[in-house]
């Protein structure tokens, strides 16, 4: 499902104007975004967990070259399904 395709269910669904349910849907990612940022963490019950996981700098290989290097280390935001949701899928 594409961002277009949630605001338009949600706003069936909702009987409102597809503006309103954009801003509303725009405005709770930048919560749960800015959640994760601050907390490290974002928890909805019966759905998952979203939350910043930590990658230690590697040895790789650059794919073009064949040259060994080094991949940095990084962050990234990674999600745990809730139970609930596991066992529905």
């Amino acid at each position: 499902m594409t961002k277009a395709e949630l605001i338009a269910v949600v706003a069936r669904a909702a009987r409102q104007p597809r503006k309103n349910v954009e801003n509303t849907i725009d405005l709770a990612f930048e919560q749960i975004a800015r959640s994760i940022r601050r907390d490290k963490r974002f928890w909805v019950p019966g759905f998952g967990t979203f939350t910043v996981r930590r990658h230690r700098a590697r040895p790789g290989y650059n794919p073009r070259t064949k040259m060994a290097m080094t991949i940095p280390a990084s962050r990234t935001v990674g999600f745990r399904p809730a139970p609930q949701l596991k066992k529905g899928i």
